[in-house]
């Protein structure tokens, strides 16, 4: 039975991936910063285990505790909505060493058996604003764009090992927990000189009916992980399958 490694397993993407896999017959291992075993259904081929991706010291425990594994997802992720002149220098390196130097960190932690083993597929969880910039999220889009572009080159690195590197690329998804747990890298709101653009770009977001279901991620990691002849780059949700269309045109 293949084991699965998850980071960001506590609510949304990595959570709901988590469920997918567990109930396709996969070992899971599960990681959070702060376990729950109330999240996942009770099952022998589960493993909750604490992590946080900006410390090696836990990525190193947490690593041991998994042992050998297959895939690794990494979906543990930050966001944050301000321009630029609201969000303090301390809050973007946060979002940098959670969203981009976490996912280079716990990759390079699995690198070597992957390696020796000559299998293996890491999966690394982006966002659809690297693809169609927005305003107000240029902290974040610049955090996403450079998993994507280490992403990119990694599966170049390691064609020569059979281990595939993928991305999945969500859009925008109101029903996780992703913009609550945003909110502590917001500082005191947006700046005034900017609140005229936050509040056009709120009802925007208002009138779009096309979203990201946690689910639509999950089945485009399935699809990554299963399907060696899958692209590089996996849209997931009906937004993000729109703006790339709209890209491509």
């Amino acid at each position: 039975m293949p084991t699965i490694l998850i980071t960001g397993c506590s609510s949304g993407f990595g959570l709901e991936t988590a469920r997918c896999f567990l109930g396709r017959d996969w070992t899971v291992v599960a990681s959070m910063r702060s376990p729950r075993e109330d999240m996942l259904p009770a099952s022998e081929h589960l493993r909750i285990i604490p992590l946080d991706v900006t410390d090696p010291e836990s990525i190193a425990r947490a690593v041991h505790a998994a042992g050998p594994i297959d895939v690794l997802v990494n979906n543990a992720g930050v966001g944050v909505l301000n321009a630029l002149e609201g969000v303090s220098m301390a809050s973007i390196r946060q979002l940098f060493e959670t969203n981009t130097l976490g996912a280079i960190a716990m990759t390079q932690a699995v690198l070597p058996q992957f390696r020796e083993r000559r299998s293996g597929v890491v999966v690394n969880v982006s966002s659809a604003v690297t693809i169609m910039p927005l305003p107000l999220l240029s902290v974040y889009t610049a955090s996403k764009a450079a998993v994507n572009a280490f992403t990119e080159s990694l599966a170049l690195e390691l064609e020569a090992f059979n281990v595939r590197v993928r991305l999945v690329i969500p859009g925008r998804a109101p029903d996780t927990r992703f913009g609550e747990n945003a909110q502590h890298l917001m500082g005191e709101g947006f700046p005034e000189p900017y609140a005229a653009l936050a509040q056009q770009i709120f009802a925007g977001m208002q009138q779009s009916s096309d979203v990201t279901r946690a689910q639509d991620v999950a089945e485009a990691v399935w699809l990554a992980v299963n399907d060696p002849a899958s692209p590089m780059r996996l849209f997931a949700g009906a937004d993000a399958v729109a703006m790339a269309a709209s890209v491509q045109k």
